[in-house]
C-alpha cells in the first residue's frame, strides 16, 4: 500500500487545492497520460484534472460527447470497485461508439481506468486515468491494488465534499453575526442553507420552493432567475444585485448573488452561490462608492447614478462629469439594465431609501 499517498489523499479532503497533486500522483500509479475527478450530476459534470493539458481532453470529452456510452455504462454498473473500458464495452461497440471513433482513438487514448463513488446527496464522483493505448489495458494486478485503496479514495471524496459545505454554510453564519441575511444556493437556485436572518424573510421576502429560491417581489424574481442562470457564465449586462421593492414595514433591499469560486471547490461542493441581502436605509444622497458597493457597476457608472440619485438630469450630471450628454445616457442606460428597473425616478427612490413602487414595470 501507498502509505505516501494515503497521507497526501487525506490531506487533500481537508484542503481541496491539493486534489491535482494526488490526480497526478493516481496518475504515476496507473501510467497514464492524466488522471481527473468528475461530480456529476443528472443536469451537470464538474471536474479538477491532473494538469492544465489533461483538462482539455476532459473538456472535450464531456462538452463534444454528452451522454456518451463511456460514462453513461461506468455510471449504470455502480460497481464498488475500479473498472476497465473492456469491462464495460467490447472492442466492436468502441469502434462503433463515436466519442472513441471520433476523439479518443485517433489521438492514442480510449485506455481508461475508474470507479465511481455515490454520494449520500445524490452526485457521484468518478476517478478516472487515462492510458495511452500503446502502454496497453489496465492489468488485473493493479485493478485489485485500486480496489484495495477505494475505500480511501470514497472516504477522501466524501469528506471533502462534507467539509466543504459546512465552509460555506459557516460563511453564511458568519454574515448573520454581522447583521446580514444570508443564503447557500446550489446550482439550480435551491437553497441549500439559510442564516436565521434570512429564514427571518421567509415567507414575507423569499419563498422556499422546492425548484429553486424565488422571491415575492415577481420583477425581482425574473432578475434572480436571470442572474442564476448566469452563474459560472461570463457575467456581460446580467444582473447581479438585485433591488426589491419596499413593502409595507419592510424597507427596499439589494440582493446580491455571489458565485462560489475555485475549481476543486467547485468539485465538491453542491453550493455554487451565497445570496446576500442588505437594506437600504440612506436617508441622504449616497456616494458614488456606496452606489458602486450596492450595485455592479463601474466606477464612471457609479458617479453617475450618485449624481442622478441627488436630483441632476442627464444633462447637468454629463457637465459635473465633463463628459457629452449622449454618453451620459448610454451609460444610464447600462445603470438601468444592471440595477433592473425602468424608470429613473425610481432609481432616485432606490438610492435615497424610498425604494420602488412595486410591481412598476415601466
Amino acid at each position: 500500500m501507498d502509505e505516501q499517498f494515503f497521507d497526501s489523499l487525506y490531506e487533500a479532503a481537508v484542503v481541496p487545492e491539493l486534489w491535482p497533486q494526488v490526480l497526478r500522483r493516481f496518475q504515476e500509479i496507473a501510467r497514464g497520460a492524466g488522471a481527473v475527478l468528475v461530480a456529476v450530476t443528472p443536469t451537470s459534470n464538474r471536474w479538477i484534472s491532473s494538469s492544465p493539458e489533461f483538462d482539455q481532453l476532459v473538456a472535450t470529452h464531456f462538452n463534444r460527447f454528452p451522454g456518451n456510452e463511456r460514462t453513461r455504462r461506468l455510471i449504470e454498473r455502480r460497481h464498488a470497485g475500479f473498472l476497465r473500458d473492456i469491462d464495460i464495452l467490447s472492442e466492436a461497440e468502441m469502434a462503433d461508439e463515436p466519442v472513441y471513433r471520433d476523439f479518443l482513438l485517433p489521438q492514442g487514448f480510449g485506455i481508461g481506468v475508474a470507479t465511481l463513488v455515490a454520494s449520500p446527496t445524490g452526485e457521484a464522483f468518478i476517478l478516472h486515468a487515462e492510458r495511452e493505448r500503446e502502454e496497453g489495458h489496465v492489468e488485473d494486478d493493479m485493478i485489485a491494488r485500486f480496489d484495495r485503496m477505494r475505500p480511501h479514495l470514497a472516504r477522501a471524496m466524501l469528506l471533502s465534499a462534507r467539509l466543504e459545505f459546512e465552509r460555506v454554510r459557516g460563511a453564511a453564519q458568519a454574515l448573520d453575526a454581522i447583521g446580514l441575511p444570508a443564503a447557500v444556493l446550489d446550482r439550480n437556485g435551491r437553497a441549500l442553507a439559510l442564516n436565521p436572518r434570512f429564514e427571518a424573510l421567509v415567507p414575507a421576502v423569499a419563498i422556499d420552493r422546492p425548484s429553486r429560491l424565488g422571491l415575492v417581489d415577481m420583477a425581482a424574481d425574473g432578475l434572480l432567475a436571470s442572474a442564476l442562470q448566469a452563474t459560472g457564465r461570463a457575467a456581460g449586462t446580467t444582473v447581479r444585485s438585485i433591488p426589491v421593492a419596499r413593502r409595507e414595514n419592510q424597507p427596499p433591499l439589494i440582493l446580491h448573488l455571489t458565485p462560489i469560486r475555485g475549481a476543486a471547490h467547485d468539485i465538491f461542493s453542491r453550493a455554487a452561490s451565497i445570496l446576500v441581502v442588505t437594506p437600504v436605509v440612506v436617508k441622504d444622497v449616497p456616494t458614488a462608492d456606496v452606489v458602486q458597493g450596492l450595485f455592479d457597476l463601474t466606477p464612471a457608472e457609479a458617479r453617475l447614478a450618485a449624481l442622478i440619485a441627488a436630483g441632476h438630469r442627464p444633462r447637468e450630471a454629463a457637465a459635473a462629469l465633463g463628459i457629452m450628454e449622449e454618453t451620459a445616457r448610454s451609460t444610464l442606460k447600462r445603470v438601468m439594465a444592471k440595477t433592473g428597473l425602468h424608470r429613473q425616478a425610481d432609481l432616485i427612490g432606490l438610492l435615497r431609501g424610498a425604494g420602488v413602487a412595486a410591481g412598476t414595470t415601466d
